[in-house]
């Protein structure tokens, strides 16, 4: 078991192509015993964004707070807090952080893609 407050897990930078002012941390993961699904933090600064990419996993993502563009398979969908977005494996997609201040979502993955 594990309780822990998000702000005690270390951030660290995502550092891909294409990547600008990611930070992610993994809250919940292998190291912690989560046999299936991990569950993880982005932090974008203003303008920031994640890589445009896809991968055979799908995502699921509750918008903490901020706002931004889902950008999934050509098309812009804009997004704020408490929204979610389902991202289909396969899926072509990137998170922009559209606002002035910091754009945080959850994502959860299975563990595989890990």
């Amino acid at each position: 078991m594990k309780v822990e407050k998000s702000s005690d897990v270390p951030k660290k930078p995502v550092n891909l192509e294409g990547a600008k002012d990611v930070e992610i941390r993994w809250l919940i993961c292998k190291d912690d015993g989560a046999e299936n699904i991990a569950m993880r933090m982005f932090e974008l600064q203003a303008g920031g964004h994640t890589p445009l990419h896809t991968h055979p996993h799908e995502h699921e993502v509750f918008i903490v707070e901020g706002e931004g563009v889902f950008v999934g398979e050509g098309r812009e969908y804009e997004f704020g807090r408490e929204d979610v977005v389902f991202v289909p494996g396969g899926t072509e997609h990137r998170f922009k952080n559209t606002g002035d201040c910091v754009l945080r979502f959850l994502c959860i993955i299975p563990t595989s893609a890990v």
